[in-house]
């Protein structure tokens, strides 16, 4: 690795190939420096991140890509979409779009080796792959990078060129829980068994969850992320401290980047392995929480669009999914709001009029109630869901339609 200048940096991008695929550390780990020396000095290229931000570079030449939309790439023109289960996603960097350029944010060295921090998660593949065709591999080193143990160390070799910069790390806005997403979480925390193996997705209702699990006792972690939520149940002391807290990747406050820094209980792993369904399957109870954007009488769940535009994408969710449902006392949990306030329309609907994200889980769960999916027949399933899942308000219209459907519903009481 060789540490070089900003100006020296630029000179060496500035010779790169024409309309290279850059790669580059997404959520909230962007290496926003070295990427902006990049941007000026690379006219045209592609950009590929996970969850990426706001303050990518937007502007004609740069075309960005990513099987999971963030809000630094949602409803922009120049985006491509790869539709890819997260766990596939190394292979698709390995095969179909392979990189020319991996730009990472890391610690600062230590013992000839750095961490990619909070974000291993695609990383590893995606530097395996641009060093197998002769690419490479720049770091922006910041002392206030937790080295995170795992997957995400690298030996200094592996390294091309480097930057250094003295940044804090952006977190999320912190957001409060609103009376709905608070009774979701309650409903949810009734399913998790002591004991239980947590897998959260991101978002309000997996925030509530969390603050529900406080007095739980014994309760492990094998996720794709998490975030201040699992401090919190650390402090709790509802977290087995014999168990590793396992993920692919980490956000929050400031607390939470201390708490993981040279923590020997929380181990960052590459995405092949968290998000692997045979893997997941091995952890006991494993209980998977994800949200969704709407649920249909079929028991399907929507998480990726929205009017047919891209809104996110798969993520972990199948992976996920699975899994749980193959893990030892394992459960598959959806949970969402009845109702969308802004939009003004039931999350629950007769039929998806869109692609599918995950089907057949374990139960919905709205502020309505629980509906137990698994083990029923489909009427019963679409009963329970119009019963304790679907808001007051549209239950009568999703009979109607449910019939029309072929479903055999009772009259609503």
């Amino acid at each position: 690795m060789r540490i070089l200048s900003e100006s020296r940096l630029s000179a060496v991008l500035s010779a790169a190939l024409t309309c290279p695929r850059v790669v580059v550390s997404g959520n909230f780990a962007t290496p926003y420096r070295a990427l902006e020396l990049l941007d000026k000095a690379v006219a045209e290229y592609r950009l590929f991140a996970l969850n990426a931000q706001p303050g990518l570079p937007d502007r004609a030449g740069v075309t960005l890509e990513t099987p999971f939309v963030g809000a630094g790439m949602r409803g922009k023109p120049m985006l491509r979409y790869f539709p890819s289960r997260l766990s596939l996603v190394p292979r698709l960097l390995q095969q179909a779009l392979p990189p020319d350029i991996v730009v990472i944010h890391t610690s600062t060295p230590v013992d000839g080796c750095v961490s990619l921090g909070t974000e291993v998660n695609i990383l590893p593949s995606a530097i395996e792959a641009v060093r197998a065709r002769g690419g490479l591999v720049i770091a922006q080193l910041n002392p206030r990078m937790p080295y995170t143990y795992g997957d995400g160390v690298l030996a200094c070799d592996e390294v091309d060129y480097a930057i250094e910069v003295d940044e804090p790390l952006p977190s999320p806005v912190p957001r409060p829980i609103s009376d709905v997403s608070h009774a979701i979480g309650e409903r949810v925390a009734e399913l998790v068994p002591a004991g239980a193996t947590l897998q959260l997705g991101i978002g309000a209702v997996p925030d509530a969850v969390l603050a529900a699990l406080t007095t739980r006792r014994g309760l492990a972690v094998w996720s794709e992320m998490f975030s201040d939520g699992v401090l919190g149940l650390e402090r709790a002391g509802a977290l087995d401290p014999d168990a590793p807290v396992t993920a692919s990747f980490v956000f929050g406050g400031a607390e939470l980047y201390d708490w993981v820094d040279r923590n020997p209980r929380v181990r960052l792993l590459r995405t092949e392995k968290t998000n692997d369904p045979g893997l997941i399957a091995r952890q006991p109870r494993l209980v998977s929480i994800n949200s969704a954007l709407q649920i249909d009488l079929y028991a399907q769940a929507n998480a990726s669009r929205v009017h047919d535009v891209i809104y996110s994408g798969f993520g972990g969710q199948t992976d996920f999914v699975v899994g749980a449902l193959h893990s030892p006392g394992g459960r598959a949990i959806i949970a969402l709001p009845s109702w969308h306030p802004k939009a003004d329309v039931s999350t629950v609907v007769p039929r998806l009029a869109g692609p599918v994200t995950s089907f057949q889980h374990s139960y919905f769960v709205s502020e309505q109630g629980t509906a137990t999916i698994w083990g029923h027949d489909a009427g019963e399933q679409a009963e329970q869901i119009i019963g304790h899942v679907a808001h007051p308000r549209a239950r009568d219209e999703l009979r109607e339609a449910g019939r029309r459907l072929g479903f055999p519903l009772r009259d609503g009481s």
